[in-house]
């Protein structure tokens, strides 16, 4: 496929302004990241070195100095830069380390290497890069597709695109439910389930893991006490164990687990929380529904809407700025809370639930500085609101 993201030019232009950084790109598997890194390489036009860690046995640090060391070889051949690029880079033991250490002595030199690490593991990633590369590195994000993106690329409209989200890998497929099905659970789900998940931290019961996360495919954009999925679970297991879990599932671009607002962190950490899927094709691969029957129930059509919503909400917006939460009082439901160090908004999405907005009043009430979003019927259409970045939202 020959689409270019926006990436790629943020990358290329970080690369030629910020030298003196390692160019970090992080984001979920299969959305493009090392198809970006190629594509970065061919702007650049430099020699290049493009290699990828994600094999069955982690390989450890000689792997990096493999590399590292083949591209040095190209420098000193060429008076013209050097791209190395080191794909899922979280899965070699001791990269940050090493890293550390040969990035360190390229600076040292003078070198012409220009280094490019891709991930796909949050927390191993901001581990690895917190506690060694402190000031050495320029973060990238390359995050699920959005609705313009699968329009242009694959002349989806949004419906398609609230069904079958945005897996570029997948699109070719979407016309085989059953073959689509089949290439998102087993090379998506499957995968990231136990790569990036499993295999990346402590998981002692993974059966409970699986069931979480089609628990929160088969309840998108619904808010589930914990004992109420505890009850829905087959595995035993404990509220503690779930909310790490759904951490766990955050931190592989899957699944976020969203506080209620309240202005309290305390009481944010002990609310229930609402499941957001960060790409609705997670939903719609483990659903029995066919596409038709997904588009003609309005209430499941709704939950997709507001799903996306708040994936849009989650893969775009800086996590260091804002935050996305829920709101629930009683009866009284807001669907989205944006906030940031000193402001706070409400979404309301309306689509497919008969256009209701009773939890409106209630929560200006509790928050009288909050500024309120409609998002759908009434309010601002579902096309403008997925084919805006959404921080232009959230502007003073």
């Amino acid at each position: 496929m020959t689409y270019e993201r926006s990436i790629v030019q943020e990358a290329v232009t970080g690369i030629h302004r910020m030298p003196q950084f390692l160019h970090v790109i992080i984001g979920p598997r299969q959305v493009g990241k090392t198809t970006a890194a190629i594509q970065v390489a061919a702007k650049l036009g430099w020699e290049k070195v493009i290699v990828a860690a994600d094999e069955s046995l982690p390989p450890g640090p000689e792997w990096v100095e493999t590399h590292w060391q083949q591209a040095r070889a190209k420098s000193a051949a060429s008076t013209a830069r050097v791209l190395l690029v080191l794909d899922e880079i979280q899965k070699v033991r001791g990269w940050s380390e090493v890293v550390k250490r040969l990035w360190d002595e390229e600076r040292v030199r003078g070198g012409k290497i220009a280094v490019v690490l891709l991930g796909s593991s949050a927390l191993q990633l901001h581990q690895g890069m917190t506690e060694s590369l402190a000031g050495r590195y320029f973060l990238h994000r390359c995050m699920h597709w959005t609705w313009p993106e699968c329009a242009s690329a694959f002349g989806w409209d949004l419906d398609q695109w609230l069904v079958f989200g945005g897996y570029p890998g997948a699109a070719a497929l979407a016309g085989d439910e059953s073959l689509w099905r089949r290439y998102v659970t087993d090379s998506l789900i499957e995968a990231v389930l136990a790569r990036d998940v499993m295999s990346g931290q402590r998981v002692s019961k993974p059966v409970l893991l699986r069931h979480l996360f089609a628990l929160a495919c088969a309840y998108p954009a619904q808010v589930l006490s914990y004992t109420k999925m505890l009850g829905q679970l087959v595995d035993a297991g404990n509220t503690t164990t779930l909310a790490g879990y759904l951490e766990a599932l955050q931190t592989a671009f899957l699944l976020s687990g969203l506080q209620g607002w309240s202005g309290s962190v305390v009481r944010q950490r002990a609310s229930s929380p609402k499941l957001v899927l960060w790409n609705n094709a997670l939903i719609h691969a483990m659903s029995r529904r066919s596409a038709a029957e997904a588009l003609a129930d309005t209430t499941w059509r709704g939950r997709l809407v507001e799903n996306a919503v708040g994936a849009h909400l989650l893969c775009h917006l800086p996590p260091m700025e804002y935050s996305v939460h829920h709101w629930k009082q009683g009866d009284a439901a807001m669907d989205y809370v944006v906030a940031t160090a000193d402001k706070v908004w409400g979404i309301e999405v309306k689509s497919g639930r008969g256009g209701r907005t009773a939890g409106l009043k209630p929560f200006q009430k509790k928050s009288p500085a909050a500024k309120i979003l409609l998002v759908g019927g009434g309010g601002i259409p579902l096309e403008e609101f997925f084919r805006t970045p959404p921080e232009a939202w959230f502007t003073p």
